[in-house]
Formats: structure tokens, sequence, C-alpha cells
């Protein structure tokens, strides 16, 4: 099988590397260097050049604040790009598995969010990420959509970085506990994205949701880091309102992931487990 991976340098894009070995699969992993997916001419071109058998989306604009100043790049990014991709991919005969996140949902939910429920995205990235995924559905011909949530790992810039950072630098650092969704380590979801792709056996696009099991807010997540990590810092709780942002955030986006498991027998780690794996690679 051979599979070509975008994003190539981000956190899933790292973590599907150090896991490619292990696969006996041909990947050919790309970032904005070696491919702009931006520019539908040049990813028609190299995807029937490689003739992948699977594409796999991890590239995508990710700066929710900046975004909102940004709007035209988060777009041609997000949804553009996406939509290139799917284009190739159907063209090519390859099945696109693309990376989409909770944030296209607006967190008023108040209860466990199922891949059919409606969107409505509150700022300029979950909405570029929803016209990808609008994209994704429109244009390619068998693929599937996977939101994830609040993803870290050892690589990149990332909150578990940042609140471990912080935690080394100061006494007390307030954290907003009135977001909740559900922390996903990156090496998960890339080990879920390697399992299910042998077995997709779709026709059209589907809808799967993966994030790690147990949901908890900033203020947890945080605490969770200086606690598991050593760290002798205290996280206090703040409302949201004592911590504007330039983007509006779902207040509640935690996501059902029963379909995902149960179609293809995966089990998902609680996400305190996950963190603990993954502080100590750090």
């Amino acid at each position: 099988m051979k599979i070509l991976v975008t994003g190539a340098n981000g956190q899933l894009g790292c973590e599907i590397r150090r896991l490619a070995p292990s696969t006996g699969w041909q990947f050919d992993f790309v970032d904005i260097e070696e491919l702009d997916i931006t520019d539908g001419e040049a990813v028609l071109e190299y995807v029937r050049s490689l003739v992948p058998d699977v594409i796999v989306n991890g590239a995508a604009y990710t700066a929710v604040d900046k975004a909102e100043e940004d709007r035209d790049l988060a777009f041609k990014v997000n949804r553009d790009g996406s939509a290139n991709l799917a284009v190739a991919a159907k063209a090519n005969g390859a099945r696109l598995v693309h990376v989409s996140t909770d944030f296209v949902f607006d967190g008023k939910k108040d209860a466990t969010y199922f891949e059919d429920d409606p969107t409505c995205p509150l700022g300029v990235y979950g909405e570029s990420k929803r016209a990808g995924e609008k994209a994704v559905e429109e244009l390619s011909g068998n693929g599937v959509i996977i939101r994830t949530s609040w993803l870290y790992s050892a690589f990149g810039a990332n909150f578990v970085k940042t609140m471990r950072r912080l935690g080394m630098e100061k006494d007390s650092i307030k954290v907003v506990n009135d977001q909740v969704g559900s922390p996903t380590w990156a090496h998960d979801l890339a080990v879920a994205i390697l399992t299910i792709i042998p077995k997709l056996k779709n026709q059209g696009v589907e809808y799967y949701h993966y994030a790690n099991r147990g949901e908890a807010s900033w203020y947890d997540f945080a605490k969770a880091i200086m606690v598991e990590s050593g760290i002798d810092c205290v996280v206090n709780p703040i409302p949201s309102s004592e911590f504007p942002t330039k983007a509006e955030r779902p207040a509640y986006s935690y996501m059902d992931t029963s379909k995902i498991e149960q179609e293809f027998g995966l089990t998902i780690p609680p996400w305190r487990e996950s963190l603990i794996r993954m502080l100590t690679e750090l």
C-alpha cells in the first residue's frame, strides 16, 4: 500500500512518520515545502505521479485566534486545500482520510456531540474547517472525515508544552474552566488512522469522531499536566470572561467516539493515561 501524508511536519504527521516503518507500507510525507495544497494543479500533478492508495490530509491552518484576522488564508488552506486533495484523490482512485476538528460545533448543545449533529462554527477557524469538510464530502470519491480535539504531542507547540513551561517559570497560573472537551494525544490518533486504513470499505464519504476518552476542562487538563510532570505550580480556575480571546471557543465539545470504535474494533485510551505516556517522552 502507498500512502501520501500531507502536513508531514505537524503533530499528527510526525506521529504517523514514527509509526510508518512498522506498517510495511510505502509512505510519502509532504509539507508545504514539498507540496502547496492550495495549488490545485500542483496537487493534481503530484498525486498523478505518485498514484497513492490513500491520502491522509493532516495539513491545516490551525491558528484559531490569528484566523480571525487572516480569514482568506485560513479558507485557502482549510477549504481550498482540502478541495484540491479531494479532487486529486477522486481523479486517481485514492481514498482520502481528512482530519477535522470539534470546532465545527458551537458547544451550545451541552451534551455529547455525535457525527450527525448539526454544525455551527463560532469563528473563522471552525468555519474554514467545516467548509473543508463540505468540500471533501462533495468532491472526493471515497473517503472519511475524522474530527478530533485538543491535539498535543511531543512535537511542535501545544498546550502541554506551554503549561509545562509556564509551570516551571511561575508559582501559579490561571486557566479557564468553562470550556470542556477531550485532550487527544496525536500518537493515539495516528495509531487509529493507520489501523482503519486497510479496513476502509465505505462508498462515498463517512464521518467519524476520534478523541481520547473522558471529558476535561482546560483547567482540569492543566492541573493534570502539573501533577503528572511533578511541577509545583498552583493552577487556578477562571471563567473565559477573564481570559478574552479574539476567537470564541465552544463551551462544550466532547464528542462520542463509539462509531469509530465499533466499526473498526478500536480501543481508545483515557486522556489522562495517554497524557502520562506522552510525558514520559519529554
